[in-house]
């Protein structure tokens, strides 16, 4: 077997090393454009589970690199005059060069051939390399072979707005340094951490706005070095930058569709980026360097492209998931003046969490110490701003009330609106919402949302969606309403909206949204302009005119009356999904040249009708809500300056809270889904027009409920899923966190008391555990490593 690596990158390097160390008798051969001392940028960042995984890979080079990393356990944030520490983080910096030279001896010891200042054109591959069984890209971020085959591979490459660049200093550190500094021009943020006795690494980023104030050259490096040590002349304490073809830089987001064609198959950054604002650019090259050489051990003498899909299918979801959360680290440095606002406290714990994979109780484990500071600082805030004292308490910031005018929410987890399409065929609810929304009612959440209800038969969605046009209707949504009243101090949200051109479908649970199997069951439907749902199968709704607004807009106000009388505490309308209103506001299903078309302000003329209308009649002291779609998830759709835009509409309006959610406005979206993934569109309408949000989706932890609010990223969070199965959600958190509050029913108290035993137990073994992990594995003294 043969195997030319092109591209002597770390994970080029990693992976020949241990092919060759498992197959002695193959012919493993790196080709490499640079000389073997060169390199550009400082240091490199592994965390302590990359550590575990170099160890198990390869003893021999994980002790050469740990010979020569600088190790912290800190991360400190430095923000305006404050330093704030967090601890327990346990990563290493090294040297990128003193990296390259170790993997380049390593694969001189095991016979890997490197040949050097060779470099290759793609279009000679097939030629050049015929007797090559597999030929390894690896030729970094600017892959001349990707972009060569790039109908195989397919890249998405996006070039992101922020300028950074690398340099380096003299300035010793022992932990890893966030300096943020604000100037005349905007924010600079520069990432630091040493990677050996004498170096550091600097990197320095902004927005354009910023770089182009300061007047910052793409290729001068001289000139952009001088007035960066004279900005971060404190933090440099004396030490001068250093320059390694410094220049200035947009970030490349790089994915390929796919990693493999005919013999060639792809790695390290070729394949895909990870921002910088994580360190994980070498650590996913080198981890899928591991993967690749397992699949190719494993499969390739059998067929070789097997084992490039064992290697796709052991790589891509972790690393989409590293490159996700990349993705939304880059974006919250791309919007860091957003956050500039916050208490230094505050501001470090968005640092902390800004790529959501590090969350409250993630960061307990790490440094209890921390979390106690920001909770402190959460409980002195919400006093100053509401006169409510929580601070002996301490219940958490999820345990915390909120108000919207009169209504006091007794605390900040939502069960989300969740169709049940358990209505009978008039509307009429029927015992399974009875049973379903007061059994919830008694689960401790501050509060509920009724589903989608419809102010008339062709509002519905599905024939089992419920009704709000009867008297039976208003009875029905009344005992329900007085039960969790009167057993809990739980409030209750009706949602009123209209499915639009999404009406007259089948139920949840069958062919969803499509139309009705029994034809004659459909009934006629309306939407902002004439455009069927799924195209030749769905029915082509009528473009409503204004006739037909007059009469929904009434429906809309006889419904409001009747959720008042029935005693709801709150009310939403629904303008998300591509219902009615929705369809309305997105340029994807508005087509319309009248005054209800074309720039937002005219799309969100017919909704801001409704909402007025509904306004008027909703008693004055209580709330209302509107649930918007933050994205529609598809090139074209609505915008985030559309999203703000809104936002401002509705709050001027009266409207008291924006339920951020995104997409299903039609059925090709493409969703970027991950934990919480819906949150960072709430926290742009909470931190922009600064109103106050509703976070969903995919929210399941009682954790990541404490790490939005800390982080300002809602001031409510809705979990949806996680509620049908677990009524008591919020009880079990309360527990668990050791937080007694809310009310009980007399009927459960002794199972009350029974949970918070057991829970407290739990947390006391749990840190017990705790001491005896030991929380740096991989540390060697760098004075040690010195020698």
């Amino acid at each position: 077997m043969k195997i030319t690596v092109v591209g002597g990158g770390p994970g080029g390097l990693y992976f020949a090393l241990l092919t060759k160390k498992a197959r002695p008798d193959w012919q493993i051969e790196v080709y490499e454009q640079n000389r073997p001392d060169d390199t550009f940028g400082f240091g490199v960042v592994f965390s302590d589970d990359t550590l575990d995984e170099f160890l198990s890979c390869d003893p021999e080079t994980y002790e050469k690199i740990r010979d020569h990393f600088a190790y912290w356990d800190d991360i400190a944030i430095h923000f305006k005059g404050e330093e704030i520490r967090c601890g327990g983080n346990g990563f290493c910096g090294t040297s990128r060069f003193k990296l390259l030279e170790i993997l380049h001896e390593r694969c001189r010891e095991l016979d890997v051939e490197l040949i050097f200042s060779e470099q290759i054109d793609p279009a000679t591959l097939d030629t050049r390399f015929a007797d090559s069984d597999i030929i390894l890209a690896s030729d970094g971020i600017n892959s001349a072979i990707r972009e060569h085959f790039s109908d195989a591979f397919q890249p998405s490459i996006t070039v992101k707005s922020n300028r950074f660049c690398w340099m380096g200093s003299t300035r010793p550190m022992d932990e890893f340094n966030y300096f943020f500094r604000e100037t005349e021009h905007g924010i600079i943020c520069a990432h630091t951490y040493q990677y050996q006795a004498d170096a550091s690494t600097w990197v320095f980023e902004m927005d354009e706005a910023c770089w182009q104030g300061h007047g910052f050259e793409e290729f001068d490096e001289e000139g952009s070095k001088v007035k960066l040590a004279a900005i971060f002349a404190g933090e440099l304490e004396g030490h001068d930058l250093l320059l390694n073809r410094s220049n200035w830089r947009q970030f490349p987001r790089i994915f390929c569709e796919n990693w493999y064609h005919k013999n060639i198959v792809i790695l390290g950054d070729a394949k895909a980026s990870a921002h910088f604002s994580i360190g994980s650019g070498t650590k996913l090259a080198m981890e899928c360097g591991i993967a690749l050489s397992e699949a190719v051990l494993a499969h390739a003498e059998n067929s070789v492209e097997e084992a490039f899909k064992a290697y796709d299918e052991a790589r891509r979801t972790p690393c989409q998931i590293i490159q996700h959360n990349a993705d939304v680290s880059l974006a919250w440095f791309e919007h860091m003046n957003r956050s500039w606002d916050m208490d230094p406290m505050q501001f470090a714990m968005v640092v902390m969490c800004r790529a959501k994979s590090i969350t409250y109780d993630n960061l307990i484990v790490r440094d209890a110490g921390f979390v106690e500071k920001v909770d402190t600082a959460w409980y002195e805030r919400y006093y100053r701003e509401t006169g409510i004292d929580v601070r002996q308490t301490r219940p958490t910031p999820m345990f915390t009330p909120f108000k919207l005018r009169d209504l006091t929410i007794p605390n900040r987890v939502v069960m989300s609106p969740m169709a049940q399409y358990s209505a009978d065929a008039q509307g009429n609810l029927t015992d399974w919402h009875f049973v379903h929304y007061t059994s919830h009612g008694l689960g401790g959440m501050g509060m509920i949302y009724a589903e989608m209800t419809c102010p008339t038969p062709d509002a519905r969605i599905t024939m089992g969606c419920p009704g709000l046009w009867t008297d039976d209707h208003e009875a029905q949504w009344k005992r329900i309403v007085d039960f969790i009243h009167a057993n809990s101090d739980t409030r209750i949200c009706m949602q009123l909206g209209h499915a639009g051109r999404k009406g007259s479908t089948q139920l949840g649970w069958e062919e969803a949204d499509h139309p009705i199997a029994n034809a004659p069951d459909n009934w006629p439907l309306f939407s902002a302009s004439p455009i069927a749902y799924f195209d030749g199968i769905s029915q082509v709704p009528a473009e409503l005119d204004r006739a037909g607004m007059t009469r929904i807009c009434a429906d809309f106000v006889q419904a409001t009356e009747r959720a008042a009388r029935a005693g709801f505490d709150m009310l939403e309308l629904h303008c998300a999904h591509g219902y009615l209103l929705a369809s309305f506001l997105s340029p994807l299903t508005n087509r319309r040249s009248d005054d209800y078309g074309g720039s937002v302000e005219n799309r969100l003329r017919f909704p801001l009708e409704v909402f007025d209308a509904m306004r008027a009649v909703w008693p004055r002291e209580k709330p209302m809500s509107v649930r918007v779609s933050g994205t529609d998830w598809k090139e074209g759709g609505l915008s985030e300056e559309d999203l703000f835009a809104i936002a401002n509409a509705f709050r001027d309006a009266g409207c008291d809270l924006i339920d951020v959610s995104a997409g299903q406005t039609v059925p090709d979206q493409e969703p970027v889904y991950g934990r919480m993934f819906q949150a960072h569109l709430a926290e742009a309408v909470r931190n922009v027009p600064k109103i106050a949000t509703m976070a969903v989706g995919s929210i399941t932890e009682a954790a990541q409920v404490n790490t939005i609010l800390h982080t300002r990223r809602a001031d409510l969070v809705a979990l949806a899923r996680p509620h049908l199965w677990d009524p008591y959600f919020t009880r079990r958190a309360a527990a668990s966190y050791g937080a007694e509050v809310g009310h009980w029913p007399p009927q459960y108290l002794s199972g009350r008391d029974q949970a918070y035993r057991e829970q407290a137990k739990a947390r006391e073994s749990a840190m017990e555990l705790q001491k005896k992990a030991r929380p740096q594995r991989h540390e060697k003294p760098m004075a040690q490593a010195a020698e």
